[in-house]
């Protein structure tokens, strides 16, 4: 398997990939429910992420990949935590008697993967280990791995369909764990540099009536050149019509006001 080094090119690459992102609108009220259960469940990750100096939502990431944010599985693979895992890693955790609370198998799949003596917690750190967590191989494929990517633009198909068979037609139907970031960051559950920006989104989308692309405004055009720094092509005319309305969306949820799928 492709050994990975997180090099500065690796991290410049993550953070195109993600701040160019944009969410399958129809996957908005999907990954919305898992953050709803995340945000539910927040106290337990920070609980177990404290002690380790790793953030609450890489571990609420990892476990709604895992283990479909089931609590009474491994967090290292979503074994059943009646007993140790049974598959890779097997035989987890090494000490103890199952069954196992969530938090002792959290604990020691964080511990085995050597996260706790991670420090880069930036999103392209981030990126990075939930691609090694996974596994590296999409990359000799040519493609942006689904585990990340998938219900976004950057992924389209190809898939490992079982291990070491890989079908380029094949589509991920999991929602892949860079989309739960961004959307995160859309909702400002999490920040990041882009947090400001994304205020100043939904602050100025609310100063912006849709007219259908027939009368440019100056909030129009500022509203689209702030959703172009955010990584959604756009072209900053001042006419805010469906194009406009539709990153908007991304960004906050809803769309501008005079939409007639505005709700």
């Amino acid at each position: 398997m492709l050994k990975l080094m997180f090099t500065p090119e690796l991290a410049n690459d993550y953070e195109h990939l993600f701040d160019s992102a944009i969410i399958n609108t129809s996957h908005y009220p999907e990954v919305d429910g898992y953050i709803k259960k995340i945000l539910a469940n927040k106290t337990r990750y920070e609980a177990v992420g404290a002690p380790l100096n790793i953030p609450w939502y890489f571990i609420a990431v990892i476990h709604c990949m895992e283990a479909g944010l089931d609590f009474k599985a491994h967090l290292h693979n979503g074994d059943s935590l009646d007993q140790k895992t049974v598959q890779v890693p097997k035989g987890r955790p090494l000490t103890g008697t199952p069954p196992f609370t969530w938090e002792e198998s959290a604990t020691d799949a964080l511990t085995y993967e050597g996260f706790a003596n991670w420090t880069d917690w930036s999103i392209a750190g981030i990126l990075y280990n939930l691609e090694k967590y996974n596994g590296t191989g999409y990359r000799n494929q040519g493609i942006n791995t689904p585990y990340l990517w998938s219900y976004s633009n950057q992924y389209t198909s190809g898939k490992y369909v079982q291990d070491g068979k890989y079908d380029s037609n094949a589509v991920s139907k999991q929602c892949g764990a860079a989309v739960i970031l961004r959307r995160m960051l859309e909702m400002q559950v999490i920040g990041s540099a882009n947090t400001d920006r994304i205020s100043r989104i939904k602050e100025l989308g609310e100063q912006v009536a849709f007219n259908n692309g027939s009368v440019k405004n100056d909030n129009a055009a500022q509203l689209q050149t702030l959703l172009n720094a955010a990584g959604i092509p756009l072209k900053s005319d001042g006419l805010a019509g469906n194009n406009t309305s539709n990153a908007y969306y991304q960004i906050s949820g809803k769309y501008l006001k005079g939409d007639p799928r505005r709700v």
